[in-house]
């Protein structure tokens, strides 16, 4: 649906420009003459004024909260403004950064008064600190504001102290302004998933917030002469997918910076149809957070630790001088011309892959369910000999029963599936056995029950991770991954960390072709709002393709179908803390997998495998001096 804009008047704008005077002064701009206009830009730091500026200002703003009422009156799911001039960096009295009004602080009071919204998310993945959201909202407790942003250690626009990780917000919004400072060019698609799934996520569901607003600016992308960041479009797919299962699917993105033309319109198309419910493509180029990433993330955690209980247990600050600041600053002095010149030239020469064109299958959802069991809206229903008589007759090679589920994604027919079956193990061997044959990776999850099949492989063709009060404590094997609650999946809390924080790094850099979800025997503890957000995540995995296998339990079908038919969990609401023992327990697991799964790292780890390493090294330096020593060499 296209919302035509209108624009703001004053009462819906005002509310985070509380000066009067500056709104008067910019008001009056459409009818200054150039010297007038040139003469009054000259008060303000890199924004530039036109007779058009105030009219196009306030349809921004307008577009903002036009979308901010359609969300919130169930008009639209979610939605996009896609406006100029941005607003991020625009602050009470102040034009700046080419910002006049700030759209997306505008939007969250509006929200706030108009629909009494209790809690605003605001994700800003534009390059640029959003300096002007987090002034509106730094001592505000009901607003919580995540940026990452280029910061060099504060050599980059806007080149401010409070862009740092260590500014928290202010007396009762302690805790609730989050930093992210990207101290290296070229952050890629890992950098910033393991920003969100170990700082963002963790968070934001212990928030629980009522409505997620994004500061979406592409000039994060690959190919943007002010970013210089690596990451590729898809990734857009991936960050809002993870938004849209946040506030029960309220997500209102609006447009900031972004002046690469190509990277900027593949990006915001990335966005587009995720926010319209087509899968995420597998994403590109997947790697494990750089040092410099790493360390960014070590030190939010650490800054964050007394105010969140998902990072009770995250490691201290590293000390600067084994820190990528202090090498970097030695640096600076004689290397700054030479990277200018080479960073000139890499510009002229990055290039990216096309994004994958996304295709969505006719069916998005099949069900394969008892005649006892409804059908339903908007999924097709097949029976096992429907099934199998569906199948094309030049399909030879095409498996009988549930595999024939796996068969038809494969073939792009549906999207994914779910299947109620008499005996999970049963059932998840012939797929298993197909997608083998195939030489496709499946991620399998367990979803509570005493123990997972036996004839699961752990030779990597699949990756199981079982998430139960009944799990073992120690992993069997690096492809087999134990997730132990106390309290078992009922634990919202505790399931929303393990997921944040193990699952989802551990599915993306697996990046598998299937993701089979099964609800095990003995999981009725997992309630239907976990459950449902636990299936809308894992939708991003795999190109959306999962099947998901219950066993006899029939009052989940109509949960789980809904979430993979696209339609947002609700807001699981204010999550109590997770218990301490799960989350130390958490942490020592995700420290011992780390070695092994890269995405699972954070920066504490990885000064501590820089020890580690170094000590080898000079154990391996002794050990051959012995050798040469004793051979006379």
């Amino acid at each position: 649906m296209r919302l035509h804009p209108r624009p703001a008047g004053r009462g819906r704008r005002h509310s985070p420009h509380s000066h009067e005077e500056y709104l008067e002064a910019v008001k009056k701009t459409p009818y200054m003459t150039l010297e007038d206009l040139k003469e009054f830009t000259l008060q303000y730091g890199d924004v530039y004024f036109h007779q058009n500026s105030y009219h196009c200002a306030t349809l921004a703003a307008g577009a903002a909260l036009q979308l901010v009422d359609g969300v919130m009156t169930g008009r639209v799911r979610n939605g996009i403004a896609l406006v100029r001039p941005p607003g991020h960096h625009s602050m009470r009295a102040e034009a700046n950064g080419f910002c006049v009004f700030n759209n997306v602080a505008i939007a969250a009071k509006y929200a706030q008064q108009t629909y009494g919204v209790e809690r605003v998310l605001i994700v800003d993945w534009d390059i640029h600190h959003g300096q002007g959201v987090q002034y509106a909202f730094e001592d505000d407790p009901s607003v919580l504001y995540f940026s990452w942003h280029r910061y060099e250690h504060q050599k980059f626009w806007p080149q401010l102290r409070e862009s740092d990780y260590d500014s928290v917000g202010k007396d009762k919004g302690a805790g609730f302004n989050i930093n992210v400072p990207w101290n290296e060019v070229g952050m890629q698609n890992g950098d910033y998933l393991a920003a969100f799934c170990h700082v963002l996520l963790p968070v934001a569901y212990e928030f629980c917030p009522d409505l997620v607003l994004v500061c979406a600016g592409f000039d994060s992308a690959i190919g943007d002469p002010e970013g210089e960041m690596c990451a590729t479009p898809d990734i857009f797919a991936h960050l809002t997918h993870l938004l849209m299962n946040l506030a029960g699917g309220k997500l209102c993105a609006v447009l900031e910076g972004g002046y690469n033309l190509t990277s900027l319109s593949q990006s915001v198309c990335a966005t587009v149809e995720t926010l319209l419910g087509d899968p995420a493509p597998r994403p590109a180029n997947l790697r494990g957070p750089c040092q410099s990433a790493l360390e960014s993330i070590q030190c939010v955690r650490a800054a964050h630790r007394k105010y969140w209980t998902c990072f009770k247990y995250a490691a201290e600050a590293p000390p600067s001088d084994v820190s990528t600041k202090r090498i970097k600053l030695e640096e600076q002095g004689r290397e700054e011309k030479l990277q200018r010149e080479e960073a000139a030239d890499s510009k002229s020469a990055v290039t990216w892959p096309e994004p994958q064109k996304r295709v969505p299958p006719p069916v998005r959802t099949a069900v394969v369910t008892p005649d006892d069991v409804a059908s339903p809206d908007g999924c097709k229903r097949f029976s096992l000999s429907e099934l199998d008589e569906s199948l094309s007759p030049g399909d030879n090679d095409a498996p009988s029963g549930i595999a024939a589920l796996v068969w038809k994604m494969e073939n792009n027919e549906i999207c994914n599936a779910l299947a109620t079956v008499a005996d999970i193990s049963v059932a998840m061997a012939p797929v298993i056995r197909h997608a083998a044959s195939l030489k496709q990776r499946i991620l399998v999850v367990c979803v509570g029950g005493t123990g997972v099949p036996s004839h699961l492989p752990q030779d990597g063709t699949t990756l199981t991770v079982h998430i139960s009060k009944e799990a073992p404590e120690e992993p069997r094997c690096r492809y087999y991954v134990p997730v132990r609650l106390k309290n078992g999946c009922g634990d919202t809390a505790g399931l929303a960390q393990a997921t944040s924080g193990l699952l989802l790094p551990l599915g993306y850099e697996y990046d598998p072709a299937l993701v089979l979800l099964a609800r095990m025997p003995g999981a009725d503890d997992a309630g239907d709002v976990a459950w449902q957000q636990l299936v809308g995540l894992l939708r991003g995995l795999a190109r959306g393709r999962v099947l998901v296998l219950l066993q006899g339990d029939k009052v989940f079908v109509s949960p789980t179908t809904a979430s993979l038919s696209g339609i947002s969990a609700p807001a699981p609401g204010r999550l109590p803390a997770p218990l301490a023992e799960d989350v130390e327990a958490l942490e020592r697991l995700r420290r011992r997998l780390q070695v092994d799964w890269t995405l699972l790292r954070t920066a504490g780890e990885m000064q501590n495998n820089r020890y580690a390493t170094i000590l080898g090294t000079c154990a391996e330096s002794i050990k051959l001096t012995k050798f040469y020593f004793l051979n006379g060499i």
